[in-house]
Order: C-alpha cells, then sequence, then structure tokens
C-alpha cells in the first residue's frame, strides 16, 4: 500500500535543500520500487505570507493524513516583529504537539571524510557516532503560564515554566532505553538534579526503567558536565537522553564536531513510529538563494525517514552509502570545504547524491 509523505519546504534555504531531497525521493521511486505519494504544504513564515497563520488547518489535516512529513526550516528576520503566536517558529512547535512528536532522534555521526572539518582534533572525534534522544513536546518550550508580565513597580518581568509529567518521563526515557540496547548498550541521561527539581524527578523515573533494561548501562551527567565532555571526550557517549531545552543546545554542541551542522539530520517520532523529518540547521535567511545551502543532512532525514517511518531499511542504507560516496569523491559546499576538496552548488551536491544511488 502506498504510503503518504507530506513535503514542507518552508523558509529560507529551506525550499533549496528540501528540492534535492526531494529528487531522491524521486530517484528511490522510479529506480527502487519505493511507493510513495508526496504531497506539499505550507509552513512558517511562507505560511503565514499566504494564510496569516504559521501552521494553516489545511497543513495540520495534511500532516495527520500523512504516514511521515519532510520539513526544510522555518523561520527568519522579516518575522521577527511579529505577535509570538504568529512567528514561524510557533507552527513548528504546534505541529509537533498536534501530531504527538514526543520522541527527537538526533545522530551525531562524523563521517570519516570530514574529520579535518571538525572543530576537534581528529583524534578525539574520528569514529564519532552519538545518538542524542530529546524529549520534544513537553519542558519549558511547551510549559504554562509562560509570558512577560509588568510589576508593580513598572518593570516588566519575563516568566517560563519548566514541567514535566512522569508520564512523559517514562515515554522518552522508553524509547532511548530500546534504542542504547539496539546499539552498544550505553545511556547517559542528562539532567539538572542538583538544582532543579523536576529532573531530580527526570533522575527517579530513569532509574526506575533501568532494571527493564538490564542489557543496557544507565548513567547520569549534569548539563553542564555533558556539554563540556561533548567537547573533551565525545566519544564516551553512545546514546543521550535529556529535555527539550537541554536536548536542544546540546545536539547543537554535538553538531560541530561532525564539520558542520549541515551534515545532520533529525527524526522525530509519535508512539507508532509515525515521523517528522527535517535537518536540525535553521532557515539560515541570509545564505537563502545564494546556492550554498548543504542538502546533505535533508537528504540524511530523507535515509532516516525510510529507517524509521517506511520501514525500507536497505533503502535507507543505500542513500547514507550514497552520501558517503559523494564525499569520498572530494565534493563539498562551502560549510565543508577545504582547500583540498571541490567546491560545489546545493544542486550540484543533490545531483551528485543521485548520481551515487543510480550507480
Amino acid at each position: 500500500m502506498s504510503k503518504k509523505i507530506l513535503v514542507l519546504p518552508g523558509d529560507g534555504i529551506g525550499p533549496e535543500i528540501v528540492a534535492e531531497a526531494i529528487k531522491v525521493l524521486d530517484c528511490l521511486r522510479h529506480d527502487h520500487g519505493l511507493d510513495v505519494e508526496v504531497e506539499r504544504g505550507l509552513i512558517g513564515g511562507a505560511a503565514y505570507d499566504q494564510t496569516g497563520k504559521p501552521l494553516p488547518d489545511e497543513t495540520l489535516a495534511l500532516a495527520k493524513a500523512a504516514d511521515s512529513v519532510l520539513l526544510g526550516a522555518v523561520g527568519g528576520p522579516a518575522y521577527d516583529g511579529l505577535d509570538r503566536p504568529l512567528r514561524p517558529e510557533r507552527g513548528l512547535l504546534a505541529i509537533r504537539s498536534e501530531l504527538e512528536l514526543f520522541g527527537n532522534l538526533r545522530p551525531a555521526i562524523l563521517y570519516p571524510q570530514l574529520a579535518a572539518a571538525s572543530a576537534l582534533k581528529p583524534e578525539v572525534v574520528s569514529g564519532l557516532d552519538i545518538m542524542i534522544v530529546r524529549e520534544l513536546t513537553g519542558g519549558i518550550y511547551f510549559g504554562e503560564p509562560r509570558g512577560i508580565r509588568t510589576l508593580e513597580n513598572g518593570e516588566r518581568e519575563g516568566y517560563n515554566t519548566l514541567v514535566y509529567r512522569e508520564s512523559e518521563i517514562e515515554r522518552i526515557g522508553r524509547l532511548a532505553f530500546e534504542i542504547a540496547a539496539r546499539r552498544n548498550g550505553r545511556l547517559c541521561s542528562v539532567d539538572k538534579a542538583n538544582v532543579l527539581e523536576v529532573t531530580e524527578l527526570w533522575r527517579e523515573v530513569m532509574n526506575g526503567l533501568a532494571p527493564e533494561y538490564p542489557a543496557v548501562d544507565l548513567s547520569h551527567m549534569y548539563v553542564d558536565n555533558a556539554a563540556m565532555q561533548l567537547v573533551r571526550a565525545p566519544k564516551q557517549f553512545d546514546v543521550m537522553v535529556t529535555t527539550n531545552m537541554f536536548g536542544d543546545i546540546l545536539s547543537d554542541c554535538a553538531s560541530m564536531l561532525t564539520g558542520s551542522i549541515g551534515m545532520l539530520p533529525s527524526a522525530s517520532l509519535d508512539a507508532r513510529s509515525k515521523g517528522m523529518y527535517e535537518p536540525i540547521h535553521g532557515s539560515a535567511p541570509n545564505i537563502a538563494g545564494k546556492g550554498v545551502a548543504n542538502p546533505l543532512a535533508t537528504i540524511l532525514s530523507v535515509a532516516m525517514m525510510l529507517r524509521y517511518s517506511l520501514d525500507q531499511p536497505d533503502l535507507a542504507r543505500r542513500v547514507e552509502d550514497a552520501v558517503g560516496t559523494v564525499l569520498d569523491q572530494g565534493l563539498r559546499t562551502p560549510d565543508i570545504h577545504t582547500p583540498e576538496t571541490r567546491r560545489v552548488t546545493t544542486v550540484e551536491m543533490g545531483d551528485a547524491v543521485l548520481a551515487a544511488l543510480r550507480d
């Protein structure tokens, strides 16, 4: 039975990088028997421009009916003056919440061809393969009450609420334990339990789950130490699980270990493995339309879609191998370019992946 994929190009470089990922999907359909139907929708600033909403009702209906969603990026300075509920990022948060995409998987894998592009020495990062599991629909990004208020003395005060229910922690914890059990059996839970009661509960729930997964070695680390350790000795980590905000920050930190944030895909999953797939980088409006954006994270997001939502692990490996082939060929967009490599445009990189898929 044909699966439905909703494509949401979004803002900034989103349409450019998604266009290259669509080429990959089309190749898999025509040459490798992938049975999918592709629909398109609006989200973010592009949606606001046309409908006055960052997440139109039509887009949400299409997303709920789809088997998976491929997203480019949202946001840009043109929308910074809008009321907060109308900003592009609110559309992204809303679709995650409405689809109940509680589990965000962010792999940080260093391709051996890019060891020289990492911010750290090759001996520190060579062979890096970390999976960061981020809780995505709770925590401080969604907690209520929130806002900006004026105190009696006339001073303004901003406030947000960090809150997690036990069931939310258990849900993301089980996902992380299961992923660790399929990898190298090591799970590090990142919190700030020494000062935040909500993450004290987080740690208690993780410890309560551990006996159900005897093959997994559970450890704990405070988030400030985890950030330091990612830079000092990143290969000590296998799977990391953490809260929404901590995961947002740590995964961006991990991205620079791999050479470029333009190399990192992500998957956001619900309880039934329906997912939304997107590169972890932003909309980069400063380079939009210049043909220099790296499409590989978006193409690798397609590989994650094939693996986690479409049950096509062989095709996922084929896409990942094709990315490895173009890196072997020395092709690089500006973010990963070095003097020894050949600089290419967004479209040229996508075409090279396509050629490798067809070989």
